[in-house]
């Protein structure tokens, strides 16, 4: 670097890379691309593309430090202490180890520290998060992204996600990070290319931080583009469903590609998240593990044992996988999750859906039977037949719908297009390649009428059968439908008990009848609301905000909620209406009240089956069960070792196949043999699940990474807990402000967590501060905000880290420092004050002072200089040239809370104030600099440990603070006098 980069000249002014500066009336961080005349600088916690330069003989620039305060223009206590407020919400640039904490709207939970930890052990970052459903890993994953964007080891970030979840991780990412990032969805697409700059650049070059559909980005051509302009850094969610599929479906084989073209980048970051690494199968966990490090697909299956302990250590460097019971109770803070309470209720069929569900059961096992039409048609009849069964065994509406739709399926030219559609309209597929129209009812009528040589009288003769049956179905009544029935029971003593359930159906016209009933029969103040697929994803997310402002209510869904959105703040039961044929369908739905921040202790979960529906007998005793004994064993759930639908499909075929099953008596359901052909199937399945089970309770314990002392970092945790200030102080400093400048402000009786703002009153500087029209639209003057709860509906969440939060403290620190006195911009914060109170017994200084740090750290062999402030207060009793300076900083705290008792007349507060300003530069001024180079000091040490816990080198490590200080408040506590 040559000496003109380094260090450069104005007049008599040298400005170091790093060094601040005031122009434009905003504060510069000075960039090492600088040069004589032309400075290159970023705004002080600004972003890249807010870099611009500053030709010197045209513009003034000057040191951005303040003058010493006017005593004249001194103020009231609470004046004085909304400054300090005011300085330490507008921070960005924290001095501490964790340099993303400036810019989290939400306190992370001592447990999600260790994947942060583990992250910065590395280079790359190559981890795989599979912490138990409901912990929190998409916190986790975004703690490590906005710590490497923040500490500007990477610039760029992509999340890969299922198209699902796209939404729900912008909003998390926009809501809890201040990350603001794309949808490139396929929807999306051609919008984001219309606004590149240029038509050659790649829409993943132009635009930051992006959220990628898996399913978009995986095709040939797109999948090239994007590993051609990747980012730095990627998130994969649900990332098992990128392993190696072998012999399975294509649209899994190119995710797979994707990934593997992703981990082929030695440099690249790469984060996996997922809460089933195993997904049951061992080869695809060996190869999730291969994008970690390309060695590690060939580790032994089995890693106990002190022959494989170098292994572990190696493989535990970038896995973990942690249960709830691991982080419960974790660096002396407990983590509140509910316990469950999980129960199986029964109900009989009626008579009339009884003799329904016989006549299903005769006609599915006839046309299954059928040799005729070759094999594409034989595989089109056995997947109608089982969409038939699977409906009925929903409800009287779903099997209508069913038996007077063309089934989905019969359209196939081939046995491999028939299975596709067939598993994915039937079956509950997890990573299916179409996320969207799952719900729909899959149709039964398979008959094709305009095709060559067809048997129209065969024809015919089908569909009459199948609408006698659907007129059948839509004849049973509700009062004869004892699984709805006992459905409004259960709910009924769910929501008298005070709870909020969600009942999940597998089809849509099973939640539009299930809602119906419940609304006829609940009492009327219980709002029932049905959310189905029908609805785009953004409607569902409004629908459910809707709800959640009713006290007593009942969300009716599909599985199109399932997954993406969490329910937690607003619903805490599940009722499983129709039983999935998938159990980690069943974690997943239960996954969304029963995690971190459901405010109940107890959750309550009930699956809801038929003594004498074969259908739901399969399902229960085969795989359900199972689940469930498992998880109550390990404490978690371990996905089903084959494939489910495999499982399913084949003790189907044998009860519609098999001899000794056809022509069962009327009315008998449990059929004659079916109990040897379960046993069977269980046989095998049950060996491959308990091998599963014990593979995956090892796992949990060599890689809940214990070994991580995050109690040596806990300092740094609470240092910045008490920086940052909490919940209460960001809505005492924005109400008092907002009032202070004219807003007008509303506590909602029946919203207490929710104020109303008026701001038509404010002066339009500040509404330009704050950005008003981000919020309330181009002429909008009123806010719905809440300090203390995320996701209300039409309600801004200000967080102390939110952009208004931070926007409002600006303004007002910048108000309370400019000389000039500005009608338009008025006071409400001052520098400097004199007051009497009972809590000193001799006149006591306070100051309020900005300390600023140059960290000097390097990156992949490239120094990076980042600037680092913060607020200190110091004091002193008597004169300045005798000051008897306080160490102990909790009395320092106190004597800043303490309030003025009396007042005293305008030229003694001035008198007092110029004596201190007097006595500044040869008293006071020496301590202040002395106190930042010690703080300097205790920085470095509190990085070292950090970077010691993570194993990093210190050797580039330096922290500089930049000399002299600002004090931006002077604060004198005189004893009251003797009366």
């Amino acid at each position: 670097m040559s000496p003109l980069s380094t260090h450069f000249r104005e007049g008599a002014m040298n400005y170091a890379v790093g060094s601040l500066v005031k122009v434009r009336g905003r504060e510069w961080v000075v960039l090492p691309e600088s040069s004589a005349d032309l400075l290159v600088l970023r705004p002080l916690g600004g972003t890249d593309e807010e870099v611009t330069g500053v030709y010197l003989p045209l513009e003034p620039v000057e040191p951005a430090q303040f003058a010493l305060p006017d005593p004249r223009q001194w103020g009231n206590h609470p004046s004085c202490a909304l400054l300090r407020d005011a300085v330490r919400f507008g921070f960005r640039a924290s001095t501490g180890p964790f340099r993303s904490f400036a810019h989290l709207a939400f306190e992370p939970r001592p447990y999600q520290l260790v994947p942060l930890l583990m992250a910065l052990r590395l280079d790359p970052v190559r981890l795989l998060i599979a912490d138990d459903v409901g912990i929190g890993k998409t916190i986790e994953a975004g703690l490590i992204a906005r710590e490497l964007l923040d500490r500007r080891e990477v610039r760029r970030l992509a999340v890969l996600c299922p198209p699902h979840l796209a939404e729900q991780w912008q909003a998390e990412l926009r809501e809890k990070f201040h990350i603001e990032a794309e949808l490139v969805l396929s929807s999306t697409v051609a919008q984001l290319e219309r606004r590149l700059p240029e038509r050659d650049l790649s829409l993943f070059e132009y635009y930051p931080f992006v959220i990628v559909s898996l399913d978009f980005i995986k095709a040939d051509r797109r999948r090239d583009e994007f590993l051609r302009t990747c980012p730095e850094l990627v998130i994969v969610d649900e990332a098992h469903t990128c392993a190696f599929p072998g012999h399975e479906r294509s649209g899994r084989h190119q995710r797979y590609q994707l990934v593997a073209g992703l981990a082929a980048d030695p440099r690249r970051h790469l984060i996996l998240v997922t809460a089933t690494p195993h997904s049951g199968k061992e080869e695809a966990f060996r190869s999730l593990l291969g994008f970690l490090k390309e060695e590690f697909k060939e580790l032994p299956q089995d890693l106990s044992g002190r022959e494989n302990e170098r292994h572990r250590i190696r493989l535990a460097a970038h896995f973990v996988q942690r249960r709830r019971a691991d982080i419960r109770s974790y660096l002396e803070r407990e983590t509140p999750f509910p316990e469950r309470d999980d129960r199986l209720e029964s109900y009989k069929l009626s008579d009339s859906y009884r003799r329904l569900m016989q006549k299903a059961l005769s006609y599915a096992s006839e046309v299954v039977r059928d040799p005729t039409g070759g094999q594409t048609r034989r595989r089109v009849r056995w997947w109608s037949a089982l969409a038939l069964l699977r409906s009925l065994a929903s409800s009287p509406a779903a099997a209508a719908a069913t038996l007077r739709s063309r089934a989905q399926v019969a359209g196939a030219e081939s046995v491999e297009e028939a299975d596709q559609i067939g598993r994915q309209t039937v079956f509950d597929l997890l990573d299916s390649d179409a996320t969207e129209g799952l719900d729909l009812v899959p149709g039964s009528d398979f008959e094709e009428g305009d095709e060559e040589g067809a048997d129209i009288s065969e024809e015919q003769r089908v569909r009459r059968r199948l609408l006698a049956m659907a007129r059948e179905a839509e004849a049973i009544t509700s009062e004869q439908d004892m699984k709805l029935q006992k459905a409004i029971e259960l709910i009924k003593g769910l929501v008298q008990g005070g709870y909020q359930p969600i009942v999940f159906c597998r089809f849509i016209p099973t939640a539009e009848y299930v809602a119906k009933a419940l609304r006829k029969r609940l009492p009327e103040e219980i709002e029932v609301s049905a959310i189905t697929g029908l609805l785009p994803p953004a409607e569902r997310e409004n629908r459910v905000l809707q709800l959640a402002q009713h006290e007593r209510r009942v969300l009716v869904c599909t599985d199109c909620l399932s997954e993406g959105i969490n329910l937690q703040e607003y619903f805490n039961a599940v009722l499983h209406y129709d039983l999935s044929w998938n159990p980690t369908r069943h974690e997943q739905r239960e996954g969304r009240v029963d995690r971190f921040g459901q405010a109940s202790p107890l959750v309550k979960v009930i699956t809801l089956f038929g003594e004498d529906n074969q259908i739901d007998g399969v399902v229960l005793r085969v795989l359900l069960e199972k689940h469930r004994e498992i998880r109550s064993k390990l404490g978690i759930s371990v996905p089903v070792p084959l494939d489910t639908e495999q499982v399913i499909e084949a003790i189907f075929e044998g009860l519609l196949l098999h001899e000794s099953l056809i022509g069962a008596h009327a009315g008998q359901l449990l059929l004659p043999g079916f109990e040897d052909l379960l046993k069977g199937e269980q046989r095998n399945l049950y060996r491959e699940w308990e091998a599963a089970s014990d593979r995956e309770r090892r796992s949990r314990t060599l890689f809940a990474q214990h070994s991580i002392k995050v109690e040596e970092v806990a300092q740094e945790l609470r240092e910045v807990q008490a920086a940052i200030g909490s919940s209460e102080d960001v809505e005492r400093f924005t109400t008092e402000v907002l009032q202070a400048y004219k807003a007008s402000l509303k506590q909602l009786r029946s919203e207490p967590d929710v104020w109303e703002v008026d701001l038509r009153e404010t002066p339009a500087p500040l509404r330009d501060a704050v950005n008003l029209p981000r919020y309330a639209g181009p002429n909008g003057q009123h806010l719905r905000v809440s300090f203390r709860r995320l996701g209300l509906p039409r309600t801004l969440y200000l967080s102390r880290t939110h952009p208004f939060v931070e926007g409002l403290a600006t303004y007002v620190l910048d108000t309370a420092l400019d000389p000039v006195d500005d009608v338009n911009n008025p006071r409400v914060a001052r520098r400097c004050g004199v007051f009497r109170t009972s809590h000193v017994e001799k006149r006591t200084t306070l100051l309020l002072v900005r300390l600023r740090f140059h960290l000097r750290t390097a990156t992949r062999g490239e120094e990076e200089a980042l600037l680092a402030e913060e607020c200190q207060l110091y004091a002193f009793r008597g004169a300045p040239a005798q000051a008897d300076w306080l160490e102990d900083a909790e009395e320092i705290e106190a004597l800043a809370q303490a309030p003025a008792e009396a007042n005293l007349a305008p030229e003694q507060i001035t008198d007092f104030l110029q004596r201190v300003i007097d006595g500044y530069p040869q008293h006071l001024l020496p301590y202040l600099e002395e106190q930042a180079r010690r703080r300097a000091e205790a920085l470095r040490e509190s990085h070292r440990r950090v970077r010691q816990v993570a194993s990093l080198s210190l050797r580039q490590l330096a922290v500089e603070p930049l000399l002299p200080p600002d004090v931006l408040g002077i604060y004198v506590y005189l004893p009251l006098l003797a009366r």
